[in-house]
């Protein structure tokens, strides 16, 4: 399935706001802000490799919650 908002603004900076993980992880790059810093600045694809980082303990958890069928 073709997204329509990533083939209008294929050649656009998009900022996305995100409270679904799931929404960031097609991003070309992530900024991962904690309270006004900015904690992590990568590709996702990179920052989910290091399992010390701020997106993959995220994912890990949304992943182990989403297994428990936490919020469901």
């Amino acid at each position: 399935m073709v997204n329509p908002v990533k083939q209008l603004f294929s050649k656009c900076t998009v900022i996305t706001i995100a409270h679904r993980i799931t929404s960031i992880l097609d991003s070309d790059m992530v900024l991962f802000l904690n309270q006004v810093l900015i904690e992590e600045y990568d590709s996702p694809k990179k920052l989910l490799k290091n399992k010390s980082s701020s997106l993959a303990q995220l994912v890990a958890e949304y992943a182990r919650r989403s297994d428990s069928g936490f919020g469901t």
